[in-house]
């Protein structure tokens, strides 16, 4: 897989919603799997599908902490992209209501 197929993959993966609320949740510090199971009430199996999915495309990784699995971001440089388009889209929204008020 070349650079460019790693970067689509890394998109293609935050661009489902539910994967990119748990990128969200996660940015916070890594969490177990059955607080991130309370936060998103979604299957058991669900859930993990869309964490083997963000894992496959390297923004989270996986411990095992006693009994229980831990995921988090793979680095900082993740928590980085997630904030970065939180702010590209809050410039853009004010942007976008600037030129309506004009």
């Amino acid at each position: 897989m070349n650079q460019d197929d790693l970067a689509v993959k890394v998109f293609k993966a935050l661009g489902h919603p539910v994967r990119f609320k748990i990128m969200k949740f996660l940015c916070d510090g890594p969490k177990c799997v059955c607080k991130l199971n309370e936060k998103f009430e979604y299957s058991q199996a669900n859930l993990s599908q869309h964490l083997r999915i963000l894992k496959d495309a390297g923004l989270v990784k996986s411990e095992k902490v006693g009994l229980e699995m831990h995921y988090g971001l793979y680095s900082n440089d993740v928590k980085n992209i997630i904030e970065d388009v939180g702010k590209y889209v809050l410039n853009y929204i004010n942007g976008i209501k600037e030129t309506e008020s004009l």
